[in-house]
């Protein structure tokens, strides 16, 4: 069954994460992502380990399991885009395309030809979205922007972390992940405008845009208060209880999620007294005295194991929930279930690699997990032919000259 995107093309000048995670999207949704890499380096990231994909007799390969995470669903073809031979087949290429997705620095690109205002003019209709840093406007247009400076700069690490600790960053690169999914989003968003009115355009994703896009509830706390929030380790802003809490033999998280949830944990807990309190029967009142109520309801919690607090708030349908490790994440009978851990054949693997599947689920156009995450160039010669009509030897000078 055709995915959504399937006969659509995607021009893919992206490495690292936030550019690969949005066109590893756009495969998984059915498109022909051609992903561009440097002779003989690549993405950077293909050495981003340990660890790293094993071969046959259990040797480590050049590919990590961080290019993995985000390369899937993709051909991969070698091209110097230095070169002004390079360049042309780049525009060729581009020709045959729908979309081109890039994250270089502000301007370099049209260093090679290969900006924006220089392709549209051939191809009014190619959907062109760039992911920097910052922007392509604004004073800070030219930094470059990495995850961990974003975090930091975006005040996601202000609010993440400890009260009395320093500021986190998130366990995993969440400003390149999101600025991926809205570039995702945009693109998809572009080929309606283009069905529409026939018109390509600029898509211009700024990684700091979507920090600041991302701190949400927290944002808008800010705006409407003025207030600036301070750090809450793993309680909610603006719910209680909502946090982790430490059972008598490990910590668990109880989400409660309004008036009559908490009615009914603090039957189940023993202290009925405190859901019919004026200072906590209503959420606003627990929010305004967060400290004193959770002094009371962690010393409930710790009396009792974390069994007795996982089954009871599940019978009473209060939302609760161990916090796992990873090995227990894909061990879960749930995720494997929803297909979240699947396995894939590799050109450098005797055994399939696990890999983490794709959330979405659509009914009548479902992911399809056509290619495993390309070896550097393997599909250059391929990739040629099919679009470009060259032949082997055409291929082999190129090579020989080390355009390819």
């Amino acid at each position: 069954m055709a995915g959504p995107l399937d006969g659509l093309r995607v021009f893919d000048l992206t490495r690292v994460l936030a550019g690969p995670s949005c066109t590893q999207i756009l495969g998984d949704l059915g498109a022909d992502v051609i992903k561009v890499e440097r002779p003989g380096a690549g993405d950077d990231t293909r050495k981003f380990g340990p660890p790293f994909v094993t071969d046959g007799d259990g040797k480590e390969t050049t590919e990590s399991g961080y290019f993995l995470s985000a390369n899937r669903n993709k051909r991969s073809i070698t091209l110097d885009l230095t070169s002004p031979e390079g360049q042309d087949l780049a525009r060729d290429l581009i020709a045959t395309c729908d979309i081109l997705v890039e994250n270089f620095k502000f301007g370099n690109l049209e260093k090679y030809g290969l900006g924006y205002e220089q392709l549209h003019k051939d191809n009014p209709g190619l959907v062109y979205c760039s992911i920097t840093g910052f922007g392509h406007s604004g004073p800070k247009a030219e930094r470059p922007g990495y995850d961990f400076l974003i975090q930091g700069m975006g005040g996601f690490m202000s609010i993440t972390g400890e009260p009395d600790g320093e500021p986190q960053k998130a366990g995993v690169p969440i400003a390149d992940l999101m600025a991926g999914m809205w570039a995702a989003v945009s693109i998809n968003a572009a080929l309606r405008h283009r069905e529409v009115t026939g018109k390509g355009q600029h898509i211009d994703i700024g990684m700091l845009d979507t920090m600041a896009a991302t701190l949400s509830i927290q944002g808008l706390n800010y705006l409407t208060s003025g207030v600036v929030p301070e750090r809450l380790g793993n309680a909610h802003p603006n719910i209680v209880p909502y946090q982790v809490f430490s059972a008598a033999d490990g910590d668990v998280v109880i989400a409660v999620g309004n008036d009559s949830q908490f009615k009914r944990f603090c039957d189940f807990a023993g202290v009925p007294e405190l859901a019919v309190d004026d200072r906590y029967k209503t959420n606003d009142g627990r929010v305004r005295n967060r400290k004193i109520l959770i002094e009371k309801l962690s010393e409930v919690v710790r009396s009792k194991p974390s069994k007795h607090w996982l089954e009871g708030m599940d019978e009473i349908q209060v939302s609760s929930g161990p916090i796992n490790r990873l090995d227990q994440v894909f061990e879960d009978p749930q995720i494997t279930a929803r297909e979240m851990s699947i396995e894939m054949d590799h050109p450098l693997s005797d055994k399939p690699v696990k890999m983490i599947g794709s959330p979405i689920k659509l009914s009548e156009s479902p992911v399809a997990y056509r290619h495993a995450p390309p070896t550097l160039g393997q599909h250059t010669d391929e990739i040629l032919e099919e679009l470009l009509d060259l032949d082997t030897a055409a291929c082999d000078a190129l090579r020989q000259k080390g355009v390819i």
